[in-house]
C-alpha cells in the first residue's frame, strides 16, 4: 500500500500581522487552502479546533461540503455529549460525507469548560473512553432499541435510525503509550497514531500496539500514522511530531527510514500557508512518494526473495 499524507492544521499569521489565528478562523480563506491541500496530494485533514467538540462537528461538515475527496479526521472525546446524541450526529455527518469521516478519540478535551466532571485517574479516563466507544459502535449497528447501564453511561431505548454509510465500521483513530491506553486502543483503534521518537522508539511502540491489538484478534487490522513537523529551520510549534527540516530532498530522505517501519500514514504539521502547502505537497511529499514506489519496485525484482538476498533487502533504508 502506498503511504498516505494527512494535513494537520495549526495557526497561521494573517498578512501584515504578527498575531496567530486558527486555521479555520476565516472559512472563505480556508476553502481556498482546502482546495490546494486536496490538489497537491493530501488524503486527509484533521479538524481539531480549540473552540471545542461541537465546533469541530460543524467545521467537519463544512470541510466535507467544500471538498470532493478529502477525508476528515474529526477530533472527539468522551464526556461532552451523551453517546446516543453523538452517534446520531456523527452518523449524519458521515452520511453527508459519503463515508469520508473518521473519528480521532482523544483522552481529554482542550478546555475544562468543554467537558463534564472529569473522571479522576488515568485508568478511569480510559475506562470511560472504552465504554463510550462500545456504545457508539452498538448504536451504529443495532437494528432495535436497547438499554444499557454501565459505569459511566445509562441508556434507555438507545437507537440511531439513520446509520452512517459505514455503520459500526467508521474508522477509529487512537494513540497513547501507557499500558491502559494501549489496551483500549488495541480493542477499538483502526489507526494507531504514534508518539514521535527515534526509529527504535517508534518501532517498539508499534510492537506494543500490535501486541495489544492481538489480544482482541486485531493485530493484522491495525494501521499506523506518525506525526511529522516539516519546517524550514524553525520547528513547527504546538505539535508533538518528528521534526524534519531542510530542502525537499533532505526532508523526504529523513522520512524514508520511518516509512520502512511499515507506517501507513504521515500526519504533516507546520504547513499552513498556501505557499507552504504547495511547496511541501508538490516537492517533499512527491519525492517521498516516488522514492517509496522505486523502493517497492526494487524489492519485487526477480530474485528479490532468494534467501541469500532477503536480509539485505529488508534492512535497506
Amino acid at each position: 500500500m502506498p503511504i498516505e499524507f494527512t494535513h494537520v492544521p495549526g495557526k497561521v499569521h494573517p498578512a501584515g500581522t504578527i498575531s496567530t489565528v486558527p486555521f479555520f478562523y476565516d472559512f472563505a480563506e480556508t476553502a481556498t487552502k482546502l482546495s490546494l491541500i486536496e490538489d497537491v496530494g493530501f488524503r486527509r485533514i484533521v479538524v481539531d479546533d480549540q473552540a471545542g467538540l461541537l465546533t469541530n462537528m460543524d467545521l467537519a461538515a463544512q470541510v466535507l461540503d467544500r471538498t470532493s475527496s478529502l477525508e476528515v479526521i474529526l477530533a472527539h472525546w468522551a464526556g461532552v455529549i451523551e453517546p446516543t446524541v453523538a452517534a446520531r450526529q456523527l452518523a449524519s455527518i458521515g452520511a453527508r460525507s459519503g463515508g469520508r469521516l473518521s473519528l480521532r478519540m482523544l483522552s481529554e478535551p482542550l478546555n475544562d469548560y468543554d467537558a463534564e466532571t472529569r473522571p479522576v485517574g488515568h485508568a478511569v479516563v480510559w475506562q470511560r473512553i472504552d465504554e463510550y466507544l462500545v456504545l457508539l459502535k452498538r448504536l451504529w449497528s443495532n437494528d432495535r432499541p436497547f438499554d444499557h447501564e454501565g459505569t459511566f453511561y445509562s441508556i434507555k431505548g438507545g437507537y440511531v435510525p439513520r446509520k452512517g454509510p459505514h455503520g459500526a465500521g467508521l474508522t477509529i483513530r487512537m494513540g497513547g503509550q501507557s499500558g491502559t491506553a494501549l489496551k483500549v486502543a488495541g480493542r477499538h483503534a483502526d489507526v494507531f497514531e504514534l508518539a514521535p521518537g527515534s526509529i527504535d522508539e517508534v518501532r517498539r511502540l508499534m510492537e506494543r500496539a500490535r501486541g495489544a491489538a492481538a489480544e482482541h484478534g486485531r493485530a493484522g487490522k491495525l494501521r499506523f500514522a506518525l506525526p511529522v513537523g516539516i519546517h524550514q529551520g524553525v520547528p513547527a510549534s504546538g505539535h508533538k511530531a518528528v521534526d524534519v527540516s531542510g530542502p525537499p530532498a533532505q526532508a523526504a530522505l529523513s522520512l524514508l527510514a520511518y516509512a520502512g517501519l511499515g507506517i501507513d500514514e504521515f500526519m504533516i504539521a507546520g504547513v499552513d500557508t498556501p505557499r507552504e502547502i504547495a511547496t511541501v505537497g508538490r516537492e517533499t511529499l512527491a519525492l517521498l512518494r516516488n522514492s517509496l514506489v522505486r523502493r517497492e519496485a526494487d524489492a519485487f525484482q526477480p530474485g528479490a526473495y532468494a534467501p541469500r538476498h532477503a536480509q539485505g533487502t529488508h534492512s535497506a533504508i
